[in-house]
């Protein structure tokens, strides 16, 4: 290998890259995610449908492109386990537990570009970095590269570090000495499986059979609409009355499918240069979360990713959660969101929380009917 590869790959794991591997730059054959969209999984993420011929073609992104640097960040810690017993205790995707890790690894990523200009002699224009922010296959290019493959739960699997990596990519005019990728011939490939998926996961299909949601059509593949980490985060609307239940106590995201996969005990605390943990916010309770206001929300969520959640989306989540928490002693809280509160949105979660705690009773002095609760909700104050 050339010489000034070896340091780039040691000058970017200095930076805090847990991973930094190297793919050549070919079009994608596209057949998954263009199936994908045309199956309507991508729910109404319409950017996933207005970038997907940049996704599957680099040049559309960066002309004259020839390789990926592709780069993991290990977020992985033990202390953000959640107790068995925590029913009604809000729990948390795992990466949430974090300040915005767009925030925390982009500056790691403009910093790597000025490695590759000193190492290369390159400018500013040969190269484009990302971090799930851009028209890029992040999970395709890091099976290429072989920072691990992609699981039957479609995400990003390592060998090192298992479910738990932030990917982030650099694409480059430059003409680097690619990775091998993870190479093993499996049998009984399924019909429409795609190339690669569940290279290594077996037989075992803890994953899928762990969905709360069954939000799996096939192994690889997800579907938004029945996703929870997409009901809770991405959706800005009325959460689907029949996947409510399955939603437990996941107040934002859902790590199910990732927590359950066997690979995760290779899992170790990674150095942590790219991440700054906020484990305070897994210790929120649901009684403070249901009663923040504005100005506690932002104090509490900025520079998380939760806070492009919005308050009303979070109480919209909360709500969920106590409703499916069997705890009585959230009615009050309950009541005075679905009768007071400002939001709509919010009003019609916490009435389906009032009603799954059999406490429909105490809506009946504020004449609190539902209208069209799969829809939209609509409340007339007595």
């Amino acid at each position: 290998m050339d010489a000034r590869h070896a340091e780039l790959r040691q000058r970017l794991a200095a930076l805090g890259f847990d991973d930094v591997r190297f793919a050549a730059l070919t079009p994608s054959p596209g057949g998954g995610l263009r199936e994908w969209l045309a199956s309507g999984h991508q729910a109404d993420m319409q950017w996933m449908e207005r970038t997907a011929e940049k996704r599957l073609d680099p040049q559309l992104v960066l002309p004259g492109a020839k390789s990926v640097i592709m780069l993991g960040v290990n977020y992985w810690s033990d202390k953000f386990r959640h107790p068995p017993s925590a029913i009604g205790h809000p729990r948390w995707a795992r990466y949430a537990l974090h300040e915005d890790y767009h925030d925390t690894i982009k500056p790691g990523l403009a910093v790597a570009g000025g490695v590759l200009e000193e190492i290369f002699g390159v400018r500013g224009t040969d190269y484009r970095y990302y971090v799930d922010t851009g028209p890029v296959l992040e999970r395709e290019w890091a099976a290429r590269a072989g920072i691990g493959f992609v699981g039957k739960n479609a995400m990003m699997i390592s060998r090192r570090h298992g479910n738990w990596l932030l990917l982030a990519a650099i694409f480059t005019k430059i003409e680097l000495t690619t990775d091998e990728p993870i190479r093993k011939k499996f049998r009984n490939q399924e019909a429409g499986k795609g190339p690669g998926v569940g290279l290594l996961c077996g037989k075992c299909t803890r994953c899928l059979d762990a969905c709360p949601t069954e939000a799996f059509p096939r192994p690889g593949v997800v579907d938004s609409r029945r996703c929870i980490s997409y009901q809770t985060i991405e959706n800005k609307g009325i959460i689907p009355r029949e996947l409510r239940p399955g939603i437990g106590n996941r107040i934002y995201g859902c790590d199910v499918c990732l927590e359950v996969c066997p690979w995760n005990r290779f899992a170790r605390e990674g150095r942590r240069l790219l991440v700054a943990a906020r484990g305070e916010i897994a210790e929120l309770t649901l009684r403070e979360i249901l009663e923040l206001t504005p100005v506690r929300f932002a104090e509490i969520f900025r520079r998380t990713p939760i806070k492009r959640l919005k308050l009303a989306g979070l109480l919209r989540n909360a709500c969920i959660v106590a409703g499916n928490s069997g705890d009585a002693t959230r009615l009050p809280q309950l009541v005075r969101l679905a009768t007071m509160h400002a939001s709509a949105l919010v009003r019609a979660h916490a009435v389906w929380a009032v009603f799954r705690l059999g406490g429909g009773a105490q809506l009946a002095p504020a004449r609190a009917v539902e209208m069209n609760g799969d829809v939209l909700a609509e409340y007339v104050a007595g």
